[in-house]
């Protein structure tokens, strides 16, 4: 079994980016960013009404950096380390079984750019070589065609379609399931 630990926090950088971890100044970001409709289309999570809500996250993500159960980084542009993009990480981590889910969103303005791929590559090789993942899994809801996009494009293959396998707001949603093995 792995045994996960993300002390000191891992700072990771692409050709144009830096992955860093995401703090309380980025609290008005991470507000926008979850409470933005067309960013949040696609996930059955509650939106952030409040800054205290985005405080509180941003507090939540750190917990699970502590205990070893979850990572984010926050997304920025190397020539503007203030300013959020989005965020990238890896959730429902089974270090019992060498795998994890990746998972990301960015403001819409940044789509079609590069980014998510950038920042997925760069995760995806640290999960492989620095966290010894044997697998990444993604989940998606099948509409997300934009996403469906990046992780065929990063090598991802599609495991399944799950159908209503999750109940959200009063209703049944369908998954599907992308998958990267280390190889």
């Amino acid at each position: 079994m792995l045994d996960i630990n993300f002390s000191p926090f891992p700072n990771l950088e692409t050709k144009r980016l830096s992955l860093r971890q995401v703090k309380a100044n980025d609290a008005d970001a991470i507000l926008s960013l979850r409470s933005n409709d067309e960013v949040m289309k696609y996930i059955p999570r509650p939106y952030l009404k409040t800054k205290e809500d985005a405080l509180e996250l941003i507090v939540m993500f750190d917990d699970k950096i502590e205990s070893g159960i979850g990572i984010n980084w926050g997304i920025y542009f190397l020539e503007e380390p203030e300013k959020l993009l989005g965020i990238i990480g890896y959730y429902r981590m089974k270090p019992e079984h060498y795998r994890a889910e990746v998972g990301y969103m960015l403001f819409p303005e940044y789509n079609g750019k590069g980014i998510v791929s950038e920042a997925l590559q760069r995760v995806v090789e640290y999960g492989f070589k620095d966290m010894k993942l044997h697998s990444i899994e993604a989940v998606l809801d099948p509409e997300n065609k934009g996403s469906e996009k990046v992780l065929i494009k990063n090598g991802f293959v599609k495991e399944a379609h799950l159908i209503e396998n999750e109940y959200y707001e009063g209703r049944f949603l369908d998954s599907m399931i992308y998958s990267l093995l280390n190889k």
